[in-house]
């Protein structure tokens, strides 16, 4: 993974997870990322202690990830030209 090219992170919502932005803001250094849109904030049943973002599902262009952190869930929508396990790998660096 390099850095290069930065990409863009839209904010069409006023709330965000706890957190969510700082790491959203490292993730779209990567080259690659393009876009990067938190979506709708719901709630979870389980409680997830520490802020976690995992790849969801294929959109077209990207990838859907899921934020959570105690039983607040949020979805960002990440249009990127990295495989899923590439954008899995960069998402492990800027979590840890």
């Amino acid at each position: 993974m390099t850095q290069g090219d930065k990409g863009r992170l839209v904010w069409n919502h006023s709330t965000h997870l706890d957190g969510l932005i700082p790491v959203l803001e490292k993730l779209i250094n990567y080259t690659g990322i393009n876009t990067i849109t938190p979506g709708v904030i719901g709630r979870a049943k389980g409680h997830c202690p520490h802020l976690k973002l995992r790849v969801s599902v294929p959109i077209r262009g990207g990838y859907k990830a899921i934020a959570r952190q105690g039983k607040t869930v949020q979805e960002v929508f990440i249009v990127t030209d990295l495989s899923q396990k590439e954008l899995e790998s960069a998402i492990k660096q800027v979590l840890s």
